[in-house]
């Protein structure tokens, strides 16, 4: 997956005024086009998308600079077909217009070429299980919510808060299938995984394939397939979120296995009162690499 990745960017190098063709991309490198942008944004820390937008805007800004050439050529060159188009995409990464930049010499702010390298520190080895699972469905109560990396998410917050006290008791009597118990679900998310883009949130029970789900819930078919179940414990949400980024840079990396398409699974197997620490599953749909 590291070479995977590393490869990418020196194709993005080599192609950066042309769209690229992820698929394409991904297939030659004997892999998905899901899995490649879902481990890049783990690792870069941004979308495939946004890191070909400021390598672009950063080689650009050396030709705006040199001032040998005027703005509308520099776009063109650069893949934009208007010089509105680019100052546009000049502006959002640097701060200021092209015009600007080519009469002050600045601000610049220059996105070096990325290279992925995988480092072994010996950490705490991650309590893992592949385990493979018939087709069920996932139900309860979903909504449209932002990705927030860090921290609480105040949207699924309140969403939960929203529903009484006695449909979380309802909805708990219903689940029959592993995994148990309220679950955290979180389906239909971009492969970028990009900080603030939507995904389809649902809180609610895993119920087996044959078992018929209440009319008044929404509903997630779940294909058969395997799964990466990590096991992760203390302070909540902080220790599920450091497990969850540590499947991008320690695991994934280290194992034959790659991300597919799928509903990422959180199960809550003890809490204390306040939720301040928590135990909890994270089930991830996962195929060979």
């Amino acid at each position: 997956m590291i070479s995977a990745l590393n490869q990418l960017v020196d194709l993005v190098e080599e192609h950066l005024a042309e769209e690229l063709d992820v698929r394409g991309l991904a297939a030659g490198l004997g892999t998905t086009e899901y899995h490649l942008r879902r481990m890049f944004s783990s690792l870069a820390g941004m979308p495939l998308s946004e890191y070909v937008r400021r390598r672009r805007m950063t080689v650009a800004a050396a030709d705006v600079v040199r001032g040998e050439d005027d703005l509308l050529s520099i776009a063109v060159r650069h893949g934009y077909g208007s010089s509105e188009a680019f100052g546009r995409a000049f502006r959002a990464v640097h701060g200021a217009g092209p015009g600007d930049v080519r009469r002050d010499g600045g601000p610049l702010y220059a996105q070096p070429q990325l290279r992925f390298r995988l480092t072994v520190e010996g950490s705490k080895p991650m309590d893992t299980r592949l385990i493979d699972r018939p087709a069920f469905r996932l139900v309860g109560h979903a909504a449209r919510v932002p990705l927030i990396h860090q921290g609480v998410n105040p949207h699924i917050q309140q969403h939960i808060s929203a529903l009484p006290q006695e449909e979380h008791l309802r909805l708990k009597s219903l689940g029959d299938t592993e995994p148990g118990g309220l679950l955290q679900v979180s389906d239909d998310l971009d492969p970028d995984a990009a900080e603030g883009s939507e995904l389809t949130y649902l809180h609610g029970v895993a119920l087996a394939h044959d078992t018929e789900a209440p009319d008044d819930l929404d509903t997630i078919e779940v294909p058969a397939g395997r799964w990466a179940v990590f096991r992760t414990s203390g302070p909540h949400p902080q220790a599920l979120q450091t497990t969850w980024a540590a499947t991008a840079t320690d695991w994934f990396p280290s194992n034959p296995w790659r991300l597919r398409p799928g509903p990422s699974i959180v199960a809550v197997l003890e809490r204390a009162e306040d939720f301040s620490t928590a135990t909890c599953e994270l089930w991830l749909p996962v195929e060979p690499a």
